[in-house]
Formats: structure tokens, sequence, C-alpha cells
């Protein structure tokens, strides 16, 4: 049977730990006499995670192997988001979906379907999702969104759109994850380091495996 992306993560074990980054692409000129900084934004974002799983047997370990050799590198993709957050700190009540039609690169997103008139319906640092499969894609609110009498609210929201959204898109609220592949860059530098295509598993005297990895959105 063929193998097709975008892949699922193992369930078990959990991350030992995860290090997530919201990459932004700024670039910056200082005058060498005043150091009068300008600063220039291109607009892509994106998140970088860097993945630890716990010290496992082999029984464990060749779930992950198996998944990350399956990527082929840079071809193949997975869904992925932040592990620590299952479900927003807002109130989230209600059915969400998108408010008209919008452009990519937006940083806000309209939204209705929220119960009316609800202060903290989102708060900062909660996640949603928009799309599935390729598409999938998970974004942070920045602020919090109160939703006005008519259930609407606008969400300011980290990364840029990726795509154009359609009216009546459905958000999810729970388990939010995006598509990312294997990271072919080092965080906010633009330089390629090729390290995805070696995916590395140790294992010790004691036959104990040892798996860490890292990854971008796939844009």
């Amino acid at each position: 049977m063929a193998i097709s992306y975008p892949l699922s993560m193992p369930n078990a074990p959990g991350f030992q730990k995860q290090n997530l980054s919201a990459v932004n692409v700024v670039g910056i000129a200082v005058s060498p006499f005043t150091k009068q900084q300008q600063t220039y934004e291109w607009p892509a974002e994106y998140w970088h995670l860097d993945i630890a799983l716990p010290p496992m047997s082999r029984t464990l370990a060749e779930a992950w192997v198996t998944f990350l050799v399956s990527l082929r590198g840079y071809v193949g993709t997975f869904h992925a988001g932040d592990g620590a957050v299952k479900a927003p700190q807002g109130v989230a009540t209600g059915t969400p979906v998108v408010n008209g039609a919008q452009s990519a690169a937006g940083v806000t997103l309209n939204t209705k379907g929220w119960t009316h008139s609800v202060t903290g319906i989102l708060k900062a640092g909660d996640y949603i999702q928009l799309g599935t499969g390729t598409q999938q894609r998970v974004y942070k609110v920045l602020t919090d969104a109160n939703s006005d009498s008519s259930g609407n609210a606008t969400l300011d929201i980290f990364p840029r759109l990726r795509e154009g959204v359609s009216d009546g898109q459905p958000i999810t609220l729970t388990n939010c994850q995006g598509t990312f592949r294997l990271a072919f860059e080092t965080p906010g530098s633009g330089s390629a380091s090729g390290a995805g295509n070696a995916r590395t598993w140790s294992v010790d005297e004691a036959m104990v495996y040892g798996i860490t990895f890292q990854a971008q959105e796939a844009l």
C-alpha cells in the first residue's frame, strides 16, 4: 500500500520537550552614524518545531523511526501542533466559521457563529485551525477577542493567512494542528541546512532509543 501524506505522528510516548518558534522574515538597516533603524517586513511567517522524545524501548521507538523514515526527507508532510495545548482558554462557545471570503496574507481573521456578546470568546494564546489535509493550518490568537451582539469576532492571528478562505469555512478549536515537513533551515536564518534529509536515532548499551527532530511549516 502506497504511503500518502500528510502523515499523523505516533500517539505514544508524548514529547519529552517541544520548542516552538514563531519565525518572521524582517530586514533591518542601521545607520552606522546615528544608529537609527529602518525595518522591512516581508510576508513570510511560519512555525518551527524542535521535538525531543523521551528514552524508550524499541517497541515504542520503531513507530517513530518508521514515521520519520516514511517522510523520505523533505518530500513527506505530517500534522503537528503545540502538544501542550488541547483546548482554548477562552469561552469558545458557538459554532464558529469564517465571516466572508478573505485573501491570503491577512493578519486578522473575521469570524462569525459564536455565542452572542461574550467577553473573552477566545483568549490571547489560543489556537485555531483552518482547513484539512495538505492545507491544514494552525494559527495563534494574539489578543483577547470578544463576540458582538451578532456573534461576530475579529481575531488577530499569527502567522498570516496561508491561503484565501471562504465564507462559512469551519474553524477548529481543539487539538489544532498544521501541516509540517522536516526542517530544511535554521529558524530565522534563511540558510539551508539539509539536516532534515537525514533522520537519525540513537541506541545505547541498554537498548534504549533516543530520537530528536526538527520541523517547519510546509508552505
